[in-house]
């Protein structure tokens, strides 16, 4: 059996495997974060995973007569970037910052000083340097700064490491010369281990607290975004990833040597010889738990939202919402923005804005592959992932807005099955992670892009664009205030 780990932002999950892909048992369990002193601050107790890891593992043994001992491998990925300091001994030193974090604005204002290319606060070395200035007690303090996967890591082998998905990932996640110039200490940064590596064997005390089999090999699955790429076979050009969840990625497998679009990420593929384009949306998951939570006075579960939803016309009766509530990455990358509906009137009402509200997600989408487009890459089909990756009117809205087919895979949960084609892998089964995908990975239902509503569609996302443009001054004032009224 293959044990699969995937600890995401809201949800961490586990489940367990054949050899052949069959899933045997899969669980799930509740992430609880934490907002800061302000809407930039998103936390999370690195205790939440630990305890997270105690009742997964609890649950895929019970009832099984041999329990977890037939193991031969453990495969492990997780959200990113997040960021926290641990003491010689592996204990937090504070919350992580997730990837949502975004405090460290003006950290990324001085990399862009210092290295001369720009770094979004939501990424590591911002973070560590904020630790560095703002909790100095702290930075002295940590032996490690760590993410969340290579700390389940940790707990379960002894080993502290980071996770490499290839070479050309140092640039967002740490490299030498730039600590140098920030004057990061580089002893404070684990080495780095490259996907499929085995990092080390499970050790004697988290075999006797798990149930684990003592020495099971532990292997590097790498950050959540890259296993779902392997977990929905996206290792050929044209197809693209769209992980759906708390926020929205749209990864797109593309040739090498394409032109730029400054508000894209190009990173390695970790199939050759491809590139890894992609646009990550800050909120839309999210987007839809907040109008879930407030917008109604009482909450409502996911159900009736959508059953609300359902009643709005396409285009919710000519009424947006810029889904800007942690500010956006792709392709604006503005930490300042934030949401807001736009041409509210007396005849709209809550279902034309839970409308509203979803359609976000399909122009956040459309913005960042229609920047994908402008250089000359084509995106032929998404294929979703995630817990909303069953909704049919969220998959139906997404192919409309966007015009381009929407598939669903056949197993849900891209990183775990990224994961166990990670650990196949590199037990030998498969050649290479391309071929372990194009095995192992199924797809059920397409929806393709209902042409009758293009017209609508294009309107309003010009619309949409045009919003957030001339709203931009606005929100950076908006901040601006925010910032003062914080302050002690």
């Amino acid at each position: 059996m293959i044990l699969a780990i995937d600890i995401g932002t809201t949800s961490a999950k586990a489940a367990l495997f054949h050899s052949d892909g069959r899933c045997i048992a899969l669980e799930r369990r509740s992430i609880q974060s934490y907002l800061g002193n302000s809407p930039l601050e998103q936390e999370i107790d690195p205790g939440e995973w630990s305890r997270a890891l105690e009742e997964l593992l609890a649950r895929l043994s019970q009832g099984r007569v041999d329990g977890l001992k037939n193991l031969q491998c453990i495969a492990i990925s997780g959200n990113g970037p997040t960021l926290f300091p641990v003491d010689a001994n592996g204990n937090a030193l504070h919350k992580a910052l997730t990837w949502m974090d975004r405090r460290a604005y003006k950290e990324s204002q001085e990399l862009l000083a210092r290295l001369g290319r720009k770094l979004d606060p939501a990424y590591n070395l911002p973070k560590a340097l904020w630790f560095k200035k703002n909790r100095e007690e702290i930075y002295k303090k940590t032996r490690y700064f760590m993410s969340c996967p290579e700390y389940i890591c940790s707990l379960l082998t002894d080993r502290w490491v980071s996770f490499l998905p290839a070479p050309g990932y140092e640039e967002i996640i740490w490299d030498n010369a730039s600590l140098d110039l920030l004057g990061l200490d580089r002893d404070k940064f684990p080495p780095f281990v490259r996907l499929g590596a085995i990092v080390g064997g499970v050790n004697s005390r988290a075999a006797a607290a798990l149930g684990l089999p003592a020495g099971t090999p532990v292997v590097a699955g790498g950050p959540d975004f890259i296993v779902s790429l392997i977990g929905t076979a996206t290792t050929k050009p044209r197809r693209a990833c769209n992980r759906s969840g708390t926020s929205e990625g749209i990864n797109l497998c593309w040739e090498k040597g394409s032109p730029r679009h400054k508000g894209l990420l190009y990173m390695p593929h970790v199939v050759e010889p491809y590139e890894n384009i992609s646009g990550v949306i800050s909120s839309s998951g999210r987007a839809l738990a907040w109008y879930m939570d407030t917008m109604n006075g009482t909450p409502i579960d996911q159900g009736e939202f959508f059953a609300l939803a359902a009643k709005a016309p396409s285009g919710a009766d000519s009424l947006i919402f810029l889904p800007y509530l942690i500010g956006e990455r792709a392709p604006i990358w503005n930490p300042k923005a934030r949401a807001c509906f736009i041409g509210l009137s007396l005849s709209h009402g809550r279902a034309e804005m839970a409308r509203a509200v979803v359609e976000s997600i399909g122009f956040a989408m459309r913005d960042v592959i229609e920047a994908m487009v402008s250089t000359g890459a084509r995106v032929d089909e998404l294929r979703v992932t995630g817990r909303p990756s069953g909704n049919a009117m969220l998959n139906r809205i997404k192919a409309d807005i966007t015009q381009v087919p929407i598939r669903v895979p056949a197993f849900g949960d891209a990183e775990l099955l990224g994961d166990l084609c990670v650990a196949l892998t590199t037990l030998g089964q498969f050649p290479d992670l391309a071929s372990a995908a194009e095995n192992l990975v199924g797809f059920g239902k397409c929806y393709e892009p209902d042409v009758s509503k293009k017209t609508l569609y294009d309107d309003l996302f010009a619309l949409y664009r045009n919003s957030y443009r001339s709203l931009e001054t606005v929100f950076v004032g908006l901040s601006e205030l925010s910032r003062k009224s914080s302050e002690p």
